[in-house]
């Protein structure tokens, strides 16, 4: 595994310890987001994406924060008496994606910082614009020195406009895969 590319977004003005986000691609191919750069004790470290942890009301159904009080749809009161820490920040979250041993984590986190400082010396050029969001948006990821009009993969079949009506759109035959369906 390679890690081919890095990108930050540098958190200005920020009034706690998050110094930036950042993605890294592997192998021109697979890309994790919304990795966070953190200041720590001992210099910035990476923290791997994550995602809050909900539980479900007892009533509807419906997910609610774990340290929520009361059911954000239906309002009823949640026992708390199942026993679980809620006020541990480690049971609040989950990564979303992380290193299966130490040896990658610390890969990750030597091209992160090094790409932070070359980000921070980018920064203090006269206009200097992130190159973060540059090709997520359309979900496209151009290969090196490739035009971005090649990376954007052809739209799949299956992605027709939405039709309220039965009949079949400019096309589709009524002996097609899924005709009549919609």
């Amino acid at each position: 595994m390679e890690i081919t590319e890095v990108r930050i977004k540098l958190m200005e003005d920020s009034e706690d310890r998050l110094r930036a986000f950042c993605s890294i691609t592997f192998d021109h191919c697979f890309v994790v987001r919304d990795l966070k750069i953190i200041d720590g004790a001992n210099g910035p470290f990476v923290a791997m994406p994550s995602r809050k942890l909900t539980s479900h009301c007892f009533r509807c159904g419906y997910k609610n924060h774990l340290r929520a009080a009361y059911c954000n749809q239906c309002g009823a009161k949640f026992r708390r008496d199942q026993g679980g820490d809620y006020d541990s920040p480690q049971k609040l979250y989950a990564d979303v994606a992380h290193p299966i041993n130490s040896e990658c984590r610390e890969q990750i986190q030597q091209a992160v910082i090094e790409e932070l400082e070359a980000e921070l010396k980018r920064a203090g050029q006269p206009g200097y614009r992130s190159r973060y969001d540059d090709e997520f948006e359309d979900g496209n990821v151009a290969e090196p020195d490739e035009p971005t009009s090649k990376a954007t993969p052809p739209k799949p079949h299956f992605q027709n406009e939405r039709r309220d009506s039965g009949a079949p759109a400019k096309g589709d035959d009524e002996d097609s895969f899924g005709a009549g369906i919609l």
